[in-house]
C-alpha cells in the first residue's frame, strides 16, 4: 500500500513528522512518500511517476535470480591502500560499517530460470561504484570462475568510473579486466553486460562495453567523461540526452534497452536461447 501520494507542498508538510527511514522512503522526483517495503517489491521504482530509485547490489541481486540461490564469493578482507591516499582506509572502513559491504561490488554463483551462472554486481553506495584495485581483483576473478565453471558471465555495472585515491593502481584495472573477458571470449562463453545507472568513466571504457550482449536499464546514464568536460574539449553543442540508454540504441551502442522490472526475464530468455543452441551444437 503506498502511504500518501504526496505532491511537493503537501510532502513538505508531513515531512516535519518524524519518520524513521526504514519506514518510509521518499521519491527523489516527485517527492512522494511511501512504504519501503512496498518500494521494494517495486524493484525501487516509484508507484506515482515510475521514477527508479537507487538500488544496492544485494536488492539487485534478489530481484534478478532465483530465490536462494545466489552463493557469494570473493568477499574481500583485506583494505587496499596502495598510494597510502589521506583518509582513504578510513573512508572504506567506515563505508564496510555502515552498508555492511567489503566493496562496491559483490559476485558469486547463482541461478536465473534454474540456469547456473557467475554474477558480478556493482554498488554505488560504496564511493560511487568507482573501481580500484579490489574491484578489479573481484571481476576479473568472477570472469575467471565463469572460465573455470564455464557458466555464463552476467555482470551489472554502476560506476563514476576509475578510483583516484589509488591512481595508476586503478587504470590498471581496466586493462585487466579486459585482459580476462578476451580469454573468457575466446573460451567461447556467453558474457551479458547489464548497463545501470550510472556507467561511467573506466569502467564503461573497459568490461562494461565488452558484453556479447549489452543491455542497457532504461533511462541509464552511460559514458565516458561529463558533457561540460567533453564540451570543453570538443568545443562543439552535444545533442540532447546523447548519455542516455536510449541514445546509445539509436546508435548501435547497445543491443537492447530494458525496463528494471523486465530484466529478469530478459536475462532468462537469452539464457535459455543460449542454452539450447550449445545443446544443439
Amino acid at each position: 500500500m503506498i502511504l500518501q501520494h504526496f505532491k511537493r507542498k503537501k510532502y513538505k508538510a508531513a515531512h516535519s513528522i518524524n519518520i524513521q527511514a526504514d519506514f518510509a522512503v521518499k521519491c527523489p522526483e516527485c517527492e512522494g512518500l511511501f512504504f519501503k517495503s512496498e518500494i521494494d517489491k517495486k524493484n525501487k521504482i516509484c508507484p506515482l511517476c515510475e521514477k527508479y530509485m537507487k538500488m544496492s547490489a544485494r536488492e539487485r541481486i534478489e530481484s534478478i535470480v532465483d530465490k536462494d540461490s545466489f552463493t557469494e564469493y570473493f568477499k574481500e578482507r583485506k583494505i587496499r591502500d596502495p598510494l597510502e591516499f589521506p583518509e582513504y582506509k578510513e573512508k572504506q572502513v567506515n563505508l564496510r560499517k555502515k552498508i555492511k559491504e567489503d566493496e562496491a561490488v559483490v559476485c558469486g554463483v547463482a541461478k536465473i530460470d534454474d540456469i547456473k551462472l557467475v554474477i558480478a554486481v556493482m554498488d554505488t553506495r560504496f564511493m560511487m561504484g568507482s573501481m580500484g584495485s579490489t574491484v578489479g581483483e573481484k571481476i576479473t576473478k568472477s570472469i575467471e570462475l565463469s572460465i573455470k565453471k564455464r557458466y555464463p558471465l552476467i555482470i551489472f555495472t554502476a560506476s563514476g568510473g576509475a578510483r583516484m585515491q589509488e591512481g595508476m593502481f586503478s587504470l590498471m584495472q581496466m586493462a585487466k579486466t579486459s585482459q580476462a573477458i578476451a580469454k573468457h571470449n575466446e573460451k567461447g562463453l556467453l558474457y551479458i553486460s547489464v548497463l545501470t545507472d550510472p556507467t561511467t568513466g573506466g569502467v564503461s571504457a573497459s568490461f562494461a562495453n565488452l558484453g556479447d550482449i549489452i543491455i542497457a536499464e532504461k533511462g541509464a546514464l552511460i559514458g565516458f567523461a561529463g558533457p561540460r568536460v567533453i564540451q570543453q574539449v570538443t568545443g562543439s553543442r552535444l545533442p540532447e540526452g546523447f548519455q542516455k540508454a536510449e541514445f546509445l540504441l539509436e546508435h548501435g551502442l547497445v543491443d537492447m534497452v530494458v525496463k528494471r522490472e523486465l530484466i529478469r526475464d530478459t536475462l532468462a530468455d537469452v539464457l535459455n536461447i543460449h542454452s539450447k543452441i550449445k545443446r544443439r551444437g
